[in-house]
């Protein structure tokens, strides 16, 4: 009885196990991908799905499953829940919501050319329930759009934001690939941007051309933050450029670190170059820095060793005689 109940609840464990009940979607087949959570197991990629938002339930289409931990050790943090399948009726308002931004996007762009407006429009979005519409813009200043919006209305019949982005977040909303042959980050998976500085590039040891540490939006690039800590950390400990290390009889002079591989390139007395690993440069002694303290803004001088007359080590040669 007892070998019975065993198998019983195995038999019954095993479909538990393979349920995905997470997935990847897109609210627009050009949009940003979302991870999603939902207690249906059989979606497909292509299918729809009515996902739960702020503002009420929006159409969303499944790109594939998501992966999950599989010993539930973490919990799975998600973007949006899915909340069921739709109705043949909003599968047919979601086909043609597309159409109706592409529609609000053009005749918004006429508007905006009859009130002689110096702004660029990004995008449209519409609520699925039409509550709503949302249109993004740039503009290098301050735009009195108020007529717009009032026509806007009246030919919509619906509430109107206009909502000014910077360049990277018009970059985002129109896509692309970056200078790494791949999708942009900033539209295929970043949800927020993080601050960039040239500091960054430098840490990296990156060519600091604009052309290539800059993105499509010519701003820098967000990756550069990704190994930013990475290479910090493993510059710790690590001797600076320009000092001089001692191992075994030989004097080395630091040219360059490779903090990655935490090895060092240093230049031998005769001018050669030389790797030396690790293991070697720990083991080595580290010569004490030969720059001068700086007194009074400049850099002094060692006394000289004919009359050691100087005072705090300065340099006497131009002094006055008696």
């Amino acid at each position: 009885m007892s070998q019975h109940d065993d198998t019983t609840t195995e038999h019954h464990s095993q479909p538990a196990e393979a349920v995905c009940s997470f997935y990847r979607i897109r609210f627009r087949d050009d949009g940003q991908e979302h991870t999603a959570s939902a207690p249906l197991a059989d979606l497909k990629r292509g299918d729809t799905v009515m996902i739960k938002t702020d503002h009420g339930l929006e159409p969303a289409r499944i790109y594939g499953p998501a992966p999950a931990d599989p010993e539930g050790a973490v919990e799975r943090k998600v973007s949006c829940e899915i909340s069921r399948r739709p109705t043949s009726d909003e599968e047919n308002r979601y086909l043609s919501l597309a159409s109706h931004e592409q529609n609000a996007f053009a005749v918004c762009e006429r508007l905006i050319d009859k009130h002689d407006l110096v702004m660029r429009l990004i995008n449209v979005e519409k609520f699925f329930n039409g509550s709503k519409m949302i249109f993004y813009f740039t503009a290098d200043n301050r735009v009195d759009f108020r007529a717009l919006v009032k026509d806007l209305v009246q030919e919509f019949r619906t509430r109107v934001e206009m909502r000014q982005v910077g360049v990277r977040h018009e970059t985002k909303m129109i896509g692309g690939v970056g200078i790494c042959g791949r999708e942009l980050c900033c539209s295929s998976f970043m949800k927020k941007f993080d601050s960039v500085s040239i500091k960054m590039a430098k840490e990296q040891d990156l060519p600091l051309n604009p052309a290539k540490i800059s993105g499509v939006c010519n701003r820098l690039l967000c990756c550069l933050t990704y190994e930013y800590d990475i290479y910090r950390k493993q510059r710790k400990g690590m001797p600076k450029v320009g000092r001089k290390i001692k191992i075994g009889t030989e004097i080395y002079r630091i040219k360059r670190q490779n903090p990655l591989q935490q090895s060092l390139i240093a230049g031998t007395s005769d001018g050669e170059e030389r790797l030396l690993s690790k293991e070697q440069w720990t083991a080595g002694e580290l010569l004490p820095s030969d720059k001068s303290p700086k007194r009074n803004g400049r850099r002094s001088s060692p006394a000289p060793e004919t009359d050691g007359t100087g005072e705090n080590g300065g340099d006497n040669t131009n002094a006055p005689t008696s």
